[in-house]
């Protein structure tokens, strides 16, 4: 399984989500304290995307463990965004290792990332690829569950769709084509965030301007609070809405 987090608030540093907390992602790479259903680190690769003021989301990926990058605790340091998606990658056996690999996945202002893994890859996704465009599929970054995700998701939000309409609408399809997939999904467009509890732990951080989602806590803050399986949560920096995952 992977790790990921989501950030809306008052600009911070990618170092003070990254790198400052004692269970931040970057600890969590090498020592991550809840990796039920598989997998011990998570060190096949990472990503981070933050909106500057005004832009379409920034990406800096890397195929190979947080721990290893030397540029990514200078760069954290001085980048500062009130928007953030980050993720640490635990490949399932047989994916490729590539940085295209790696959350976030990203169009326009859309950002994304999936924890988790898809059950009878790749064959269980057939018949629901079968529905993309064909240049989405010949055009995807790289052939892994979760690029093939994304690009269910990005479908449904070029229809028109709300992101929690698009995370709970493929969870959905993509749990009856693969029962016992763990499709925990974030995905954000630097002003809400949707987020799904299908098969993997969700802890949110709410306080007064600002709102953290996380794989798991990266503190041991109190304000934390584990969201329970098979809900979608719609967050921004202003509130948060937590409800069925079948309901949106």
């Amino acid at each position: 399984m992977c790790r990921h987090l989501a950030y809306l608030g008052p600009p911070v540093t990618l170092g003070s989500l990254l790198h400052d907390p004692p269970y931040g992602l970057l600890r969590q790479s090498w020592a991550p304290r809840d990796m039920r259903g598989g997998g011990t680190i998570n060190a096949d690769g990472f990503g981070v995307g933050w909106y500057p003021d005004g832009t379409d989301p920034v990406r800096y990926r890397r195929a190979q463990p947080m721990w290893s990058d030397t540029t990514l605790p200078e760069l954290a340091a001085v980048t500062s965004a009130g928007a953030v998606l980050a993720a640490v990658r635990s490949a399932t056996v047989g994916m490729p290792l590539h940085e295209t690999a790696a959350a976030p996945f990203a169009e326009g202002r859309w950002l994304f990332s999936h924890n988790g893994v898809v059950r009878g890859w790749p064959d269980s996704l057939v018949p629901l690829a079968a529905g993309l465009p064909v240049r989405d599929l010949l055009t995807l970054e790289v052939p892994t569950d979760s690029a093939v995700l994304w690009a269910l998701v990005r479908h449904r939000l070029r229809a028109g769709e709300t992101l929690g309409e698009a995370v709970a609408g493929t969870v959905a399809r993509v749990t009856a084509a693969a029962p016992g997939s763990r499709l925990n999904l974030l995905l954000t467009d630097g002003s809400t965030v949707a987020a799904s509890v299908a098969g993997h732990a969700l802890s949110v951080r709410q306080r007064p301007g600002s709102v953290v989602l996380a794989s798991e806590p990266f503190d041991d803050d109190p304000d934390w609070r584990a969201v329970p399986e098979g809900r979608l949560v719609l967050a921004t920096a202003a509130g948060l809405d937590v409800r069925e995952l079948t309901t949106v």
